[in-house]
């Protein structure tokens, strides 16, 4: 015999390196059961995994009730500072209500501008291609609708009515491109300034309000309102909040951008308001009759 074949040690370690090649070649086999020793390593590992993740995972599930629980709370107090301001200006609306119900019946008030009945009404037809451009609602002149009524959602103004049928309207929103859509708007604040919604820009979102006075300052986030002056939408029907103003090219008037309240992307229940003040003209356009607001805004008379 040769003489490495008499070394033990040389023997163990070829006799293993065969076995471990066979192994390895078994291991490698398309089957559909693993081996008995694949399977004890992954009896051996799954269980060293159970062992590790079931603490780990109950430790973070706490970390994240006492999260979840540290967040309800504060929620819980906005929510409740909230309330209490809403319950307070609940008391200051109904107060001004009584006082303004009484003052009108002083006066022999019946209508006002800011008056109107809602109509409730759903979107069910909505064009892909003029998206931004109007709607179809399910309500129509049997139903009291009748042209250039004010639209809006909880949010706020969305546009007015522009055709009826006998059960459906056609809604062109506040962002058509149609210049000849307007609305007659002001800015609140410590003195209203009043302009025309006359624009849309689809890039930024914001509508354009139109022919603000020149030496006034808008600061963003001032409410933008309904003018009422128009003749046809009620005034004080929330449309949106300043972004900024910039003065025009010819330094006369101002334009300011507003973001508005209510989501034009997203339509679905819809109001129309029906004003109970109605003009001698039902024929104009909302913003037909602002030539004079327009006129003193600009020229501050």
């Amino acid at each position: 015999m040769p003489q490495f074949f008499l070394n033990k040690r040389l023997i163990v370690l070829l006799v293993s390196i065969i076995v471990l090649v066979a192994l390895v070649g078994f291991s490698l086999r398309d089957r559909e059961n693993a081996s008995w020793p694949e399977q004890f390593v992954k009896d051996v590992a799954g269980f060293g995994e159970n062992i590790i993740s079931k603490p780990a995972s109950f430790i973070s599930g706490v970390i994240d009730d006492a999260s979840d629980l540290k967040n309800t709370y504060e929620e819980n107090k906005r929510l409740k500072k909230r309330l209490e301001e809403v319950a307070q200006l609940e008391s200051e609306v109904a107060d001004l209500e009584k006082e303004n119900a009484e003052l009108k019946k002083s006066l022999d008030i019946q209508d006002s501008i800011r008056d109107y009945d809602p109509i409730n009404a759903t979107v069910i037809s909505r064009n892909p291609t003029n998206w931004n451009e109007q709607v179809e609602i399910d309500k129509g002149s049997k139903d009291g609708i009748k042209p250039d009524m004010a639209v809006m959602t909880p949010g706020g103004l969305i546009g007015k009515v522009t055709s009826t049928g006998a059960k459906s309207s056609t809604v062109e929103l506040i962002s058509s491109s149609d210049t000849r859509n307007r609305v007659s708007a002001k800015v609140q604040g410590d003195s209203d300034a009043f302009g025309i919604i006359n624009g849309y820009d689809s890039d930024s979102q914001l509508l354009e309000l139109k022919q603000l006075p020149y030496d006034m300052k808008f600061e963003k986030g001032q409410k933008v309102v309904t003018s009422g002056m128009g003749g046809k939408f009620p005034a004080g029907i929330y449309i949106g909040t300043v972004e900024k103003a910039e003065t025009d090219k010819m330094g006369l008037s101002q334009t300011a951008y507003v973001k508005p309240g209510a989501d034009l992307y997203h339509l679905d229940q819809v109001i129309v308001l029906k004003r109970t003040a109605e003009t001698s003209d039902s024929g104009d356009d909302e913003a037909s009759s602002t030539t004079d607001s327009s006129t003193q805004t600009s020229g501050g008379n």
